[in-house]
């Protein structure tokens, strides 16, 4: 099994989202014959779309500057990676009530038309088939299945566009609101996570 982590908070290091993405990846690696690729856009963040950039992209390979080759690389390798994937691991921490910028520069990398998903006549076609999903979401607040929670049906709709249906949600909520909140999220979550790999 292929394992692709993916971690998209802004924190290096106490993100709430990456402790319990790190959780399910150890739960899936623990099988045998199991990979993990862990890509931290903490760490290492990924350039957002300019002007420069959608000038690389629509420019035929053949013609590109080194700067725009060297540019559209980068995509690439994120690309690769998903491809690679049988399973990916999304760490999710919500920010005024969208994905963070890391994580949207993400799926800006990945989502290529031709290669991720094409178009067809009867609609887009997603192309990353066959993949489990988990994400775990981290709030402050409380905002699941609540009109404030505008980050899950995005990230549900970008995987499901590009193929990948079989997504499950771990929450943990209230991270903002008190130190029993923050310990009743935490044991929510774990209990999520538990109740998956039962």
């Amino acid at each position: 099994m292929n394992i692709l982590q993916i971690n998209s908070s802004a924190r290096s290091t106490g993100s709430e989202s990456t402790r319990i993405a790190d959780g399910i990846v150890a739960r899936l690696a623990a099988s045998a014959n199991a990979s993990v690729v862990r890509r931290d856009l903490a760490v290492t963040p990924h350039p957002a779309i300019d002007e420069a950039t959608l000038g690389a992209l629509f420019t035929p390979a053949d013609q590109r500057t080194p700067e725009q080759a060297a540019r559209v690389a980068l995509d690439d390798a994120l690309i690769a990676e998903i491809q690679a994937a049988d399973t990916v691991v999304i760490g999710a921490p919500m920010y005024n009530f969208g994905m963070t910028v890391q994580l949207k520069s993400w799926f800006d990398a990945i989502a290529r038309a031709g290669v991720t998903f094409r178009y067809t006549a009867s609609g887009p076609e997603g192309l990353l088939k066959d993949k489990k999903v988990f994400v775990a979401v981290a709030r402050g607040g409380m905002h699941k299945d609540a009109p404030t929670d505008t980050q899950v049906p995005h990230i549900k709709m970008l995987l499901s566009f590009l193929g990948m249906t079989d997504v499950t949600f771990v929450y943990s909520e209230g991270m903002g609101m008190g130190p029993e909140a923050v310990a009743k999220a935490q044991a929510d979550a774990d209990a999520q996570v538990n109740e998956v790999f039962a």
